[in-house]
């Protein structure tokens, strides 16, 4: 029946007045029941995110757990409500600068943040020497540079890996702030505050374009592992985020060099965006994405560029291979591969699995992309997606803020596993109850049966939706 039809007979047949609220007297409509529910769970959470940010140390992991049941029960409470979206948003704010003046409790990354800010102001290459080398009496003497920050590092063996955008963020900490500690810190996290408001507006004008329900952005915006990690911990996720998802959105207009441009800042602030080159050029074709890629080439390039030095290349590779064939943290696949070299070889296999695994990821990324037809952004998002879950499945170091930008590209979808993976990233801290850093295995294994199982469900649920509206069709 078309559309024009149902108003015509509508015009001629009108129902009973009782059948349309809208068409009745103030008077007769019933009172609106308030529910005050949602706004007393985020004033709870805000309490509790206080004590999270001003008196729970890392070792306390029973204390963290606890708490963060609470704030993720609530966050979940509240996603499924009927709640003003710019309430919940606010709300996401406020949480946010609960922790402005708090130093960070989860990660002592700072120290290495602020140490390299010292450098840039004193106009030295952080990429150049080991940390060590400045403590030396031939080396030359800079300010803030000492033995006291020196054993505050948790890199002190290895050379600086944060891109040059983060690097900015960390000359102006020290320029705004260079003989406190804490100053630096509070400047860090503004950046990444602006960073994550503006994260959270473009989550909700893609949705919009999208047509998907807004109180989806409320998934990101109030996720208490994006608020704890990001601008609690200060991790540069944040501003991947941002540009990433500034790319995305200037793509639903065909801004392709201004997209490209956010895409190499995103570049510039962690290098993981270069794994979703592929699925940009399957959504552009071949002559527009040399044009957007040439883009982003330059504005890599530029970045880069008053930071090299011919030994520089040399370091990062360096800090680059070890963590493919060294570190290893709350991983997956890995673990059990681990686990199986450990029984057929004797040892830990990690300097083979690790490569051998990065390869497989990129292999995977190739093949989607060179099969799979991407015509809207929202598939392109998706499939963004899809590239980052295998890299984490696959990946022998996975920290809980890897799980943020997944989290903002699934927010675009109908898959959750990525919810559900947040709310078990922080059993991870039960590494940290104690100086050794011992993994509980247990804890990690719960972890990746939840994730997977409920990936797997939703996966099945995906496909017969699929396969339904094919048969419609």
């Amino acid at each position: 029946m078309r559309q024009d039809d149902t108003h015509t007979r509508s015009a001629k047949t009108p129902k009973p007045l009782s059948l349309y609220p809208e068409q009745m007297p103030a008077t007769a409509l019933p009172p609106k029941k308030r529910n005050v529910l949602p706004h007393v769970a985020l004033g709870l959470s805000a309490v509790v995110y206080w004590f999270m940010a001003y008196a729970t140390p890392r070792t306390d992991f029973t204390q963290l757990v606890v708490l963060y049941a609470l704030v993720f029960a609530a966050y979940l409470y509240v996603s499924q409500q009927r709640l003003n979206v710019w309430h919940g948003i606010g709300a996401a704010i406020i949480f946010r600068l609960i922790f402005l003046f708090a130093m960070p409790a989860l990660s002592d990354d700072y120290f290495r943040f602020v140490w390299d800010g010292h450098l840039l102001q004193a106009g030295l290459n952080p990429y150049l020497h080991l940390p060590r080398f400045f403590l030396s009496p031939d080396a030359p003497q800079v300010p803030g540079i000492n033995e006291a920050l020196f054993q505050q590092l948790n890199s002190q063996g290895y050379y600086s890996v944060y891109p040059p955008v983060a690097q900015a963020v960390f000359w102006l900490s020290v320029q705004l702030s260079p003989d406190n500690m804490l100053g630096s810190v509070v400047v860090i996290r503004l950046v990444l505050l602006l960073a994550e408001v503006g994260s959270i507006l473009l989550l909700l004008r893609l949705l919009r374009k999208m047509a998907l329900p807004e109180k989806h952005v409320l998934l990101y915006a109030l996720n208490p592992l994006v608020i704890l990690e990001l601008v609690g911990n200060l991790h540069f996720e944040a501003l991947l985020i941002f540009f990433l998802l500034l790319s995305l959105y200037q793509l639903t207009y065909q801004r392709l060099t201004v997209s490209a441009v956010a895409f190499g800042l995103a570049v510039g602030a962690k290098l993981l965006p270069l794994m979703f080159l592929p699925f940009v050029w399957r959504k552009l074709g071949w002559r527009k994405f040399i044009l957007y890629g040439a883009v982003v080439a330059v504005v890599v390039v530029t970045l880069y560029l008053p930071l090299l030095q011919p030994e520089v290349l040399h370091n990062i590779s360096q800090s680059v291979e070890l963590y493919f064939r060294k570190f290893e943290f709350n991983a997956s696949v890995y673990y059990v591969l681990r686990w199986l070299g450990f029984r057929v070889v004797g040892y830990n296999l990690i300097a083979i699995l690790g490569p051998l695994l990065s390869m497989a990821t990129f292999v995977a990324i190739c093949v989607l992309a060179a099969t799979k037809k991407l015509a809207s952004v929202r598939r392109l998002a998706g499939f963004m997606a899809t590239a980052l879950a295998i890299f984490l499945f696959l990946s022998t170091t996975v920290h809980p803020w890897y799980l943020t930008t997944l989290l903002a590209l699934t927010v675009m979808s109908h898959f959750r596993f990525a919810v559900a993976w947040t709310g078990l990233a922080i059993l991870t801290y039960a590494a940290y109850r104690t100086n050794t850093y011992q993994e509980s295995l247990t804890l990690v294994a719960l972890e990746y049966g939840i994730v997977a199982i409920w990936l797997v469900i939703e996966l099945y649920i995906y496909r017969q939706r699929q396969r339904a509206v094919n048969l419609k069709a």
